[in-house]
């Protein structure tokens, strides 16, 4: 390799590691602001991706523009020289991938650890430290702590086209759901028909919800706000539509709401997945097709 190309190979790699670094760390902004202690994990390895996608990416076109300005195909040359195989390169570009599948499978892993760490592992002390500790521990983080140990928890059951959120402990049903702020909740899901997503895009992680079982989903929302719950899985047409509000609030806000629904009646929502399903075409449509009516139960 001639001193000419060294430089090019140095001066892009540095480049190449510089933007990707930079691509990696303006990820951030493109997800929905965090509300949620998950979020942040998440958000780490959508960057680690990017950057590593971006190092790939600019790598190969590199080579790619590098390949067309200076071995382009010229009219006293037509033919190439007579290549039948390069084994040492053959085995670099099969390590490579190996290398960078096995570290984002590592990674990822790791950050799957992590957001475990967050949920309702038990906190281990040494017996020497909890006397000093009982003394200096602030109130807030016996709160964060009995929070891990014992979780909120909500009642999901969802069907075509509502959200029904039950609170047991106080026996209030509603259709929005409301979550405090700082204080560990576990919801315990159902569908009653088919398979539903709960997915709210600002805690950045999502839960299947199939029919016939109960899936318990756990998180920690960290930021007071108004969210949106979205149906993440086709569940029917107008599974788009289909939402319900979600209000994070401070622990006093919280139980202020609890007891104001105890004696409330929840209505159903006005729900625009309902409204578009009861909507009728003016003239009907005929496909043509033939249909095959099932056959009885056995």
């Amino acid at each position: 390799m001639s001193r000419k190309n060294l430089i090019l190979l140095v001066v892009y790699s540095v480049f190449t590691l510089v933007m990707s670094y930079w691509l990696g760390q303006q990820s951030y902004q493109w997800l929905p602001t965090a509300a949620a202690a998950e979020a942040e994990p998440v958000g780490d390895l959508l960057s680690f991706l990017v950057s590593l996608g971006s190092i790939v990416f600019l790598g190969v076109a590199g080579i790619l523009g590098y390949s067309i300005i200076f071995y382009r195909f010229s009219p006293h040359n037509a033919d190439g020289a007579p290549i039948r195989g390069n084994t040492r390169l053959e085995i670099i570009w099969t390590i490579i991938p190996i290398i960078l599948v096995t570290w984002i499978a590592w990674y990822s892993y790791a950050i799957y650890q992590r957001m475990q760490v967050l949920g309702p592992l038990p906190i281990v002390e040494l017996p020497e430290l909890l006397e000093e500790k009982a003394i200096a521990t602030e109130p807030a983080s016996l709160t964060a702590q009995n929070s891990n140990l014992n979780p909120e928890r909500i009642q999901v059951d969802v069907k075509q086209w509502a959200w029904t959120f039950t609170y047991p402990n106080v026996g209030v049903i509603s259709h929005e759901l409301h979550l405090p702020m700082d204080r560990r909740v576990t919801l315990t899901m159902t569908s009653q028909d088919v398979l539903h997503g709960f997915y709210v895009p600002n805690f950045r992680i999502k839960q299947d919800i199939v029919p016939n079982r109960e899936i318990e989903f756990s998180f920690t929302p960290n930021r007071i706000g108004n969210y949106e719950l979205h149906d993440s899985q086709f569940s029917g047409t107008y599974f788009a539509v289909m939402t319900a509000p979600v209000m994070v609030q401070s622990l006093p806000d919280y139980q202020a709401w609890l007891d104001s629904q105890k004696q409330a009646q929840a209505p159903l929502p006005s729900s625009p997945a309902l409204q578009e399903f009861q909507q009728r075409p003016a003239t009907s449509v005929k496909s043509g097709w033939p249909t095959v009516k099932p056959e009885p139960r056995p």
